[in-house]
């Protein structure tokens, strides 16, 4: 693999995880997107009190995202090889604890309403 192109991505995506479940990933990611950036326009104010949920739900989102690549891919902690392998974790769980985040103030807005 010398040039690392989208379609190139999409196709390593595509094989660890299965087309379906990528693509159903791909959609429930926009799905989510479209909320927050809804209930960020409707309530034209961040809540505090649910920004701090949000918060201190982002190490669970970040241990989730690594215990599923983990699984998705039939690896374990001790097969990492190199620092690259540490830098790729850390940024699985980097995006599994702000996915995280936003999943859970949307959802939240999304229940509770504007008031708090």
């Amino acid at each position: 693999m010398k040039d690392m192109t989208l379609s190139t991505l999409l196709a390593v995506f595509e094989e660890i995880f299965g087309r379906g479940l990528f693509w159903a990933m791909v959609a429930l990611a926009g799905v989510v997107t479209l909320a927050y950036l809804f209930v960020l326009i409707r309530d034209r104010a961040v809540s505090w009190h649910k920004f701090l949920w949000a918060q201190l739900s982002m190490p669970v989102g970040a241990v989730l995202a690594v215990w599923f690549l983990l699984v998705m891919t039939h690896s374990q902690l001790r097969d990492m090889g190199g620092p690259i392998d540490l830098i790729v974790l850390l940024m699985v769980a980097v995006g599994g604890a702000v996915g995280m985040a936003i999943l859970v103030y949307t959802g939240q807005s999304l229940l509770r309403g504007r008031d708090e």
